[in-house]
């Protein structure tokens, strides 16, 4: 299983809008294909950071899957505008 890890700085004093868009847009990343399951939480410390964990069957199941597919445009159209950098997005693997 791979874990995407995407650390999310919301546009400051957006964060009620970016949670009612999430709340559509996990509807469509729980349905596609290698998805097992997401968190997301909201920093402490920090207004308007979240971070995002989504456990994969594979990283391509990610990478080439969900990013390749029309529902990601969807996702995009949901959620890109919020944030302020770009998220860096990166995937971890359980250790042997």
């Amino acid at each position: 299983m791979i874990l995407e890890v995407a650390t999310l700085n919301v546009k400051a004093g957006l964060s009620a809008d970016f949670e009612a868009a999430f709340s559509q847009a996990e509807k469509i990343i729980s349905n596609m294909e290698g998805y097992v399951s997401h968190q997301l939480k909201r920093c402490i410390e920090e207004d308007d950071k979240y971070i995002l964990l989504v456990n994969w069957e594979t990283l391509e199941a990610h990478t080439i899957g969900f990013r390749g597919s029309v529902e990601y445009e969807g996702w995009k159209k949901l959620l890109h505008h919020f944030y302020e950098p770009f998220p860096i997005v990166e995937h971890y693997a359980e250790l042997n």
